[in-house]
This record gives C-alpha cells, structure tokens and sequence, in this order.
C-alpha cells in the first residue's frame, strides 16, 4: 500500500480520509477501526470493482506478518458489519467463491475538505493504531499528502479587485468560522478521546489452553501456556488479568469461552489451543468480547518447539493492540521481557507449576524436584526460583513440613530471585511471608509486601499476604480492605475467599465472616479450610454441636491436615467432652512419631483442656521451633486468659509483639 494515491474517497453515505486514517458515516458519525481493518477497506475502496484475490489482500495487509486466511475473513466480517451490510446481501463487499472479493459501490474520488466533522474522532483510530505497537509505531504520524486531482484540475484564477470591502468581510466571517469549528473539533475530540479510554477493555481472563487433538494433551503445556501469557498480560497497569488460580478451573476441554468470562466477572476472554506435532508445534488463539462474544482478534501460529517463546511475544503484542493498551516504556519493556531463553529450563519450569498447584503434599515436593533442575538448565533463570521459594513456604503453611526445615530455604531461593531480578515481585511476596511468620521482623515483612504491591498493583498474592501480615499485626481495618481487594482481583480462587473470612473472623466480625465461608462453599462445597473456618466461628460463638460437626468435616475432607484435627480437639475440650479431647491429644502424639505435628497444635488442645502449664510449655516449644502458628497468639482471643502470664508476655516481646 506504498503506491501514491489520492486521500479521500467517499461512496453512499461513506466518506474515507485516508491520511486521518479515518471513516465517517453522513456529516457527523465517526466510526472508528482497528488498524488493520481500516488497512482492508482502503485497499478494496482504493480496488473498487475488481476482484482482489485472498492472497494479495492479505500480502498487502499484513505485510511484515504470515497470518492465516482467517484473520482476513475477520476483518471483511467486521467492515460489512460496520458499513450496515445484512448477512448475504452484499451490497458492498460481494464474495466472489474461489477468488477473493469484490467492493461493490462507485467510489468518487473527493477534496480534502476543512471540516470539523472530519477531525473530530480521528483520536479513535490513533489511539487504537498507537496501541498496536507490532505493526505501527506509536509515534509514527501520518504522512504529508496533497489532493492530487485538484492540482491536476487547477486553472488560472480571474484577477480580482483587491479594494473590494465584501471580500475582507467574507474573510473575516471566514475566519470567525473556522476559529468557532476548530474550538468544537477540539471540545468532540477531547471528549471522544474521554468516551474511548472509559469503553476500553480493563479486564481479561485468559483461559487454560486445549489440546488440537485431546489424546494428544500435555496439560502441563497447555496451562503453563496460559500461565506465561498472564504474566506477561498483567505485567502492567492498564488491565486487570485474573490469575492461574482462579481460570485453572476452565480447562475443560467443552468450556465455553464466554461462560468462563461471565464467571470471571471479565471483559474479554483469551481462548487458545496448543499441540506439539514432532519438533514443531501450533498454537491458535482468539480474543473475545464477553459482552456480545465478538472476536476481537484471531490468530494461528505455526513454530519449532523451540520458537515458543517467539509466539507468546507475538501473542502479547497482538493482544495489547487489540485492546487498545498505551504502555509506558518500563511496561512495554516488560511485557517482551523472557525470564529465560531457555525451552529446557522453561518447559521444566511449567511442570513445576502444574504440581504446585495440586497443593498436596507429594505434589508440593515434585514441583520442587522440577524447579531445581529448571535451575540446573538455566542457573541465572529468577522466575524458577521464585516458583521455589514459593513452594517452600506453602509446605510450611500447609503444616506439611516444619518451619525450620522449610521458611530458611523459602527464604534463600527468594533472595537468589531477586538478586538476579530486583523486580520480581513474585520473590518479594515471599520474603514478606518468610518476614512475618518466621523472622518475626514485622517492618521488613511490611517493606517487602508494599514492595510487591508497587510492582505488580494487580497482583491478587501480593494483596493476601499484605492482608495476612495486617491481620496478624491487629490492624484488622486495613486487612480486610486488602483481603477484598485480593478476592476482587481473583474471584474464584477458594483460599482468597477463605482468608478473607478469616481477616473478618479476626476483626470480630463473625456474620461477615460466615457469609464468606458460605459464599466459598457455594463455589466449591468440599474446600475442608472453609470447613475449617465456620468451626472456628461457631467455636468463638459457643455453638458447639456446629462447630464440631463443621471441623469433622473438614478433618475428613483435608486428606491428612492435622489443621481441622487441633480446631476440633479443642472445641470438644470447650464443649465438655473431655474423654474424647483426650483421645484426640492420644492421637495426634501417636502420629508425631511418624509425621511432623507442630508443638502449638498441642498447646491448642491443652488450652482448651483448661491445662496453662502444659499449655504454656508447647507454646514455649512453638516459639523455639519457629512454627508458623504462633504467629496468631496476638489476636487469636483463645489466648485472653493467658495475656497476664509472665510467661505469655515474655513469648510476645520475643516475637517483637510488644
């Protein structure tokens, strides 16, 4: 499209301006395009009446680019729809079966007119075209133009009598006029360049991807792919990206793209397959408009295995131009950044993730066993190390593994991440957990989290665990606003819920809080920490048959968490049904000798028995094993009875409480 050619055509009630990039319909209807859309009506306007075949339309249109024929039957849907042409008619683009197409009407050729009409909404078109960064630059401007045909056609003007007074009265009511057009062309402008930042897309889900052929699924592949894309996505402030945690559960192979959006709460989808054939391997992905389930954009890319990283750059920038996203330089920067440039160490690195996310224990130690050799492949690769730390402190919390055994290593895999990139926000999360639940060191705990917060805004982690580090400091106001905060930004993901009940619970708001384990429950009715967390509140409002029946139910629903089996050794202890409180002592020590039971499990359960000093002595015990549980002893109201113990209040100075 590099051929001189006039700037402003105009057919029916059409009108082009090709330098403004711009098409507008009768005197004042601006009807923004995408780029590449707008690059698909020109050539056909500028080939009115002859058959263009698919292949030229898509060489001319994408030039830099292989795409697949797809993206320009797209694009023709589009212009027939925009240009109000019912399904079949064509009445302005005729397909022509097994050649191409055809722009049907007359086009006349017209005059760059000084209008205000003309200029009002070319910023639609701007902003949309400065966006797509993969195939225009941001700041490339529209070349200089002259209306050839009126050069062609000018004649000789008559000599006039300069003295005439009407002539400089029209000049100045001239003048008048165009001051008072270009005031309103700037007004229009200013408030459609308001109109498109307020309609432009702000959330997105992108989706587990599904196998091309389902006997032929690497699920490891295809939700890593999705996860890669996230954090690329997200890695900005312009659009709100939901996390692997809550779209992990639309990886069915059946799952209607725009469902999951709705559920998402999002604007707009990104759906995509994936399969390796031998060395190579083909994506397909399109984004969706959750509203009216349009396709924003298509593409298919064909690469080696090891060009995978060459189609997740090509998606990103794709999708961002899609959505109409101005990035900043750090954040377009960051959105083509590769934590690593190794297939090896990346593909390992993803089967890390898929095993974390099971969150059992077994499952927690593989993706452990596969991060370290993504390591061993890729020595300086941070992401992998943050996925680490990560798994080490989950052990941790989970009670899977002591503290001692686990926080230390968290810890160091964390401080390796950001040595090689100081601005992982994933690894600062970590040293903000590792901060306040083992270091005891409440200020750099809150340093590390608020650090994490900056960098990545959107980042639904860095919010819970601020909420966690606030909840345990007693500043409950502030933990619950970041508790919603995090469940706003992930929606569906069960342990945000949860957390969030249990900040309420803490701020001794028990109805909120049980209207939040309920709305989890509803989600998914077999979570046992949900379970686990009704218990806690109808232990705290005396309704003691509820709260056993609730933590029965969690114990068996956790598959081995000695979590529910404290709660509910305590609340029979409460309840007055000694005998089996002592039973239930009997049996968590009979396990210890095989498995790991934290001390304070014991001094929780001897709490309730009324028994300070043996309750004392465990938590004694707690404190010198560093266990992630004590961390509560300021706001857990369990331990009031104990607050005026020397022994209690030398535990608190301890940990920097007091």
């Amino acid at each position: 499209m590099n051929e001189p050619q006039l700037q402003i055509y105009e057919f029916g009630d059409f009108r082009i301006d090709a330098a403004k990039r711009l098409l507008t319909k009768g005197i004042d209807e601006p009807l923004p395009l995408t780029p590449k859309v707008f690059d698909t009506l020109l050539y056909l306007v500028r080939h009115n009446g002859r058959v263009i075949g698919k292949d030229e339309l898509m060489r001319e249109i994408w030039i830099d680019s292989i795409v697949e024929e797809n993206n320009l039957s797209q694009n023709v849907s589009i212009l027939r729809r925009v240009l109000g042409e019912k399904p079949g008619e064509g009445r302005f683009i005729a397909t022509v079966p097994g050649h191409g197409f055809r722009f049907i009407p007359e086009v006349r050729e017209a005059s760059e007119v000084s209008s205000s009409k003309f200029q009002v909404s070319s910023s639609v078109e701007s902003e949309i075209s400065n966006s797509e960064s993969n195939d225009e630059s941001p700041t490339k401007s529209a070349p200089e133009t002259r209306n050839l045909k009126l050069e062609a056609n000018q004649q000789p003007k008559p000599k006039t009598d300069d003295r005439n007074p009407n002539r400089f009265r029209f000049a100045a009511f001239a003048v008048l006029i165009i001051l008072a057009l270009g005031s309103l062309g700037i007004y229009l402008w200013r408030e459609n360049e308001k109109s498109v930042a307020d309609a432009r897309i702000k959330s997105i889900a992108v989706l587990p991807f599904n196998p091309l052929v389902a006997e032929h699924r690497d699920e490891a592949l295809e939700i890593g792919m999705a996860d890669t894309l996230i954090a690329r996505l997200g890695n900005n402030q312009k659009i709100i990206v939901r996390p692997l945690s809550s779209v992990r559960r639309f990886g069915n192979l059946e799952q209607d793209a725009v469902q999951a959006g709705r559920a998402l709460d999002v604007e707009a989808v990104l759906d995509g397959s994936i399969q390796r054939w031998g060395d190579g391997i083909r994506v397909n992905v399109r984004l969706i408009r959750v509203a009216d389930g349009t396709a924003l954009w298509t593409g298919t890319f064909d690469e080696k295995s090891t060009g995978i990283f060459v189609v997740q750059d090509a998606i990103s920038k794709r999708v961002t131009a899609a959505l109409a996203m101005r990035l900043s330089g750090d954040e377009q920067a960051n959105l083509e950044k590769r934590p690593t440039e190794s297939v090896e160490a990346y593909e390992l690195y993803l089967r890390g993730r898929y095993h974390f996310f099971k969150i059992t224990q077994p499952e927690i130690r593989k993706a452990i066993v596969f991060y370290e050799q993504a390591i061993e492949a890729d020595p300086n690769y941070a992401l992998a190390y943050a996925g680490m730390a990560d798994a080490y402190r989950a052990l941790s919390i989970a009670a899977y593994a002591s503290s001692k055994e686990a926080l230390p290593q968290a810890k160091a895999a964390a401080k390796r991440a950001l040595e090689i990139d100081a601005d992982l926000a994933e690894a600062h999360i970590v040293l903000g957990w590792v901060g306040f639940l083992y270091d005891w060191d409440w200020s750099a705990a809150e340093t590390e989290l608020k650090k994490a917060i900056e960098l990545a805004p959107n980042n639904s982690d860095a919010h819970r665990g601020y909420a966690h580090f606030l909840s345990n400091q007693g500043r409950h106001d502030e933990a619950t606003a970041e508790g919603r905060r995090a469940r706003e930004l992930d929606p569906l993901t069960l342990i945000t819920h949860t957390l969030e009940g249990q900040f309420l619970f803490f701020a001794g708001r028990d109805t909120e809080a049980i209207a939040r384990y309920d709305k989890t429950l509803e989600i998914e009715p077999d979570f046992w920490v949900a379970h686990n967390g009704l218990g806690r509140v109808y232990i705290r409002q005396g309704r003691y048959p509820e709260a056993i029946a609730a933590l029965t139910k969690a114990r068996e629903l956790s598959r081995g968490s000695t979590e529910p089996v404290m709660q509910l050794g305590y609340a029979l202890a409460k309840s007055g049904n000694r005998e089996r409180a002592e039973a239930t002592l009997e049996e968590l020590k009979s396990f210890a000798k095989d498995n790991y039971v934290s001390a304070y499990t014991f001094a929780m359960i001897y709490n309730g028995l009324g028994e300070k000093d043996e309750a004392l002595s465990y938590l004694e015990k707690s404190f010198q094993e560093r266990e992630v549980q004590i961390t509560f002893i300021k706001i857990d109201t369990r331990w009031e009875e104990f607050r005026a113990e020397p022994r209690f209040v030398d535990l608190m100075k301890q940990m920097n409480f007091e």
